[in-house]
């Protein structure tokens, strides 16, 4: 599958971005997230500093955020996770690997069935939920 093209932000265009939440923002109201995105997009081409300067931006919390950013507590996990087993004579064989914030959990099983590696996947999914 292609990837599709993302027209690359210029310095120029967040800042008419900022300009204009902070004219019609009231009190001392939190960046938006989309603002604080579109912030580090240009601080990992152009540099933090330069950037924070040009968006009167903390360049500290510029780059602390950049550095959440895959790791954000506003990731949504997963709502749907496919199964695929595969079709094989013998006893089954399974490795599970769940990837998380502070680890790798790697779970190997053999001789289980598919309805009881369904039932482990329920019960660590809800375990997380």
């Amino acid at each position: 599958m292609p990837r599709s093209r993302t027209r690359t932000l210029t310095i120029e265009e967040v800042q008419a971005r900022f300009a204009n939440w902070r004219g019609k923002r009231r009190g001392r109201t939190a960046i938006p997230d989309e603002l604080w995105s579109a912030a580090g997009e240009l601080a990992r081409r152009e540099g933090v500093n330069r950037i924070a300067a040009a968006l009167h931006l903390d360049g500290g919390k510029l780059k602390r955020r950049m550095a959440a950013g895959a790791t954000s507590a506003r990731t949504v996990p997963p709502e749907f996770v496919e199964l695929i087993v595969p079709r094989t004579t013998g006893k089954a064989e399974y490795t599970i690997e769940l990837e998380g914030r502070q680890g790798t959990l790697r779970i190997h099983c053999k001789g289980t069935s598919a309805a009881d590696l369904v039932r482990l996947s329920r019960a660590l999914w809800s375990a997380v939920s």
